[in-house]
C-alpha cells in the first residue's frame, strides 16, 4: 500500500466523539475549499458505523450546503432514523464553524435475492494501456500554468490510479466534443475486505470527474485551467453489486444537460469484467468567469 493511499485511509477514519457523533479532519485540494467526495465519504463512514456489520450501504442522497474550510475538522452527527427488517436509514449533518455544510442520506440493506439485470458495459481500452497521471499531466504545461494546481492533482492520484480513456477537458481546450467521458480508476494498493471501507472509496472518487462530460460539451478545461468556476450541488450514488475499489473500476461519464448556471452529470460504474456495480448522479454549479 501506498503512503499516500495510508494517508487517504487516516483522512477517512473519523474520530469518535459521542455515540452518534464524529470528527474528521480535512486536506488541501486543487480548489480552496475542502474536496467534495472527502466530506460524502466521511459521511458515509459516519452513517455506517452506526449501522449492523451485515447491512451494506445501497444508496446514498447529499446536499452540498456551504463551502468546507480545510483548515478546520469537521463534526458529522449522525441520526438514527429508521431500523427496519431489511432496511437502515441514516441521515449525517456535518458541520463547521457551528454552520451546516454538507447533509447526507444513506440507506442500508441486509442481502437477499432478486431479479436480475443490468445495462451492458460499454466498450472501453484495457487501462493497463493509459497514461498514468504522472505521465499526463506534464503534456499540457501550458495549459495548467499553476504548478500548485499541477501539484495537488498528483497528489490526489498518488493515493488513487486514475487514467483517462481520451484526452481530459484540460487537454482539448476550446475544442467542442461529445458530452461524453470515460476514466478508469483504482486505488494504489490492496484494501481490507470491510465492504463499507470499498464503498466509501469508491464515493470519494466519484465527486473528482463527474463534471468532466459537462466542460467537453463547451470546449471549457475545467476548474485546472480556470476557464469555468463551480462546485458541487448535490450527488447522488446507488451501489448495485459488490466490487472492490482496489481493483480497475470503469467510470463511463455523460452529461444530458446544462442550463441556468448547473449542469447535470450522470454515471455508471462497471467492474472490469463487465458488473454493474454503482450509478452515480451529480448537479453542479458551473459557470463561466465574468
Amino acid at each position: 500500500m501506498s503512503q499516500a493511499l495510508e494517508a487517504l485511509l487516516d483522512l477517512l477514519d473519523l474520530e469518535r466523539i459521542e455515540q452518534d457523533i464524529f470528527r474528521g479532519q480535512s486536506r488541501s485540494a486543487v480548489v480552496p475549499r475542502v474536496f467534495g467526495g472527502q466530506v460524502a465519504a466521511q459521511a458515509l463512514v459516519a452513517a455506517g458505523r452506526t449501522v449492523p456489520e451485515d447491512r451494506h450501504a445501497h444508496s446514498l442522497h447529499a446536499y452540498f450546503l456551504r463551502p468546507g474550510d480545510p483548515g478546520a475538522p469537521i463534526v458529522y452527527t449522525v441520526d438514527r432514523i429508521r431500523d427496519g427488517r431489511s432496511f437502515t436509514t441514516r441521515r449525517v449533518v456535518a458541520i463547521q464553524h457551528g454552520q451546516p455544510i454538507f447533509h447526507l442520506s444513506a440507506s442500508f440493506q441486509t442481502y437477499e435475492e432478486g431479479m436480475e439485470h443490468q445495462a451492458a458495459m460499454p466498450p472501453a481500452p484495457d487501462p493497463e494501456t493509459l497514461p498514468t497521471a504522472a505521465e499526463l499531466l506534464p503534456l499540457y504545461a501550458d495549459v495548467i500554468k499553476d504548478p500548485f494546481v499541477v501539484e495537488r492533482l498528483l497528489e490526489a492520484r498518488e493515493s488513487v490510479d486514475l487514467r483517462y480513456v481520451d484526452a481530459p477537458p484540460y487537454g482539448t481546450v476550446g475544442e467542442i466534443r461529445e458530452p461524453h467521458s470515460q476514466v478508469w480508476f483504482r486505488t494504489n494498493g490492496k484494501l481490507a475486505d470491510d465492504p463499507l471501507l470499498h464503498v466509501v472509496l469508491a464515493t470519494y472518487v466519484s465527486d473528482m470527474t463527474l463534471l468532466d462530460s459537462i466542460l467537453l460539451a463547451h470546449g471549457r478545461g475545467g476548474w485546472v485551467t480556470g476557464d469555468v468556476v463551480g462546485a458541487s450541488l448535490d450527488h447522488a450514488m446507488w451501489f448495485h453489486r459488490p466490487f472492490r475499489a482496489d481493483e480497475w473500476l470503469l467510470y463511463d461519464q455523460e452529461s444530458p444537460s446544462a442550463s441556468g448556471g448547473r449542469g447535470l452529470g450522470q454515471a455508471r460504474i462497471y467492474t472490469q469484467d463487465g458488473r454493474l456495480a454503482i450509478s452515480v448522479i451529480q448537479e453542479g454549479v458551473v459557470r463561466i468567469p465574468r
